[in-house]
C-alpha cells in the first residue's frame, strides 16, 4: 500500500511502498508542485526505481525555475538508497 498526501504550504508526506504500480499517480501529485516544497519520508518503506526518477524529475523542473524538493525524515535504509543513486548530491536531504 502506498500513500501520499499533500498540506499547504507545500509539503507532500509518503507512507508504504512506492513502485512501479504507483509511479503513475505520485508522478500526477508531483506535477502539480510548481514552488519549493518539502517531501516527507518518515513512513515510506519502499521506494523503487521509477519513484526515484519521478523526484528527479521534479527537482529538475523545479530547478529551472530556482525552486527545490527538501527531502526529510528518511528511514536509515531510505537514505542508503538515496545515497547509493547519488541523489544525496543532487538533493537537500536532511
Amino acid at each position: 500500500m502506498f500513500e501520499a498526501t499533500r498540506t499547504e504550504p507545500c509539503a507532500i508526506h509518503l507512507a508504504g511502498r512506492l513502485d512501479a504500480t504507483r509511479a503513475q499517480a505520485m508522478d500526477s501529485l508531483f506535477q502539480g508542485v510548481g514552488e519549493t516544497c518539502t517531501v516527507h519520508f518518515d513512513r515510506l518503506e519502499y521506494i523503487s526505481s521509477v519513484g526515484l526518477s519521478v523526484l528527479l524529475a521534479t527537482q529538475q523542473r523545479l530547478s529551472a525555475r530556482g525552486a527545490e524538493l527538501r527531502l526529510r525524515g528518511m528511514t536509515p535504509h531510505i537514505r542508503m538508497v538515496f545515497n547509493l543513486a547519488g541523489f544525496d548530491t543532487v538533493f537537500d536531504i536532511d
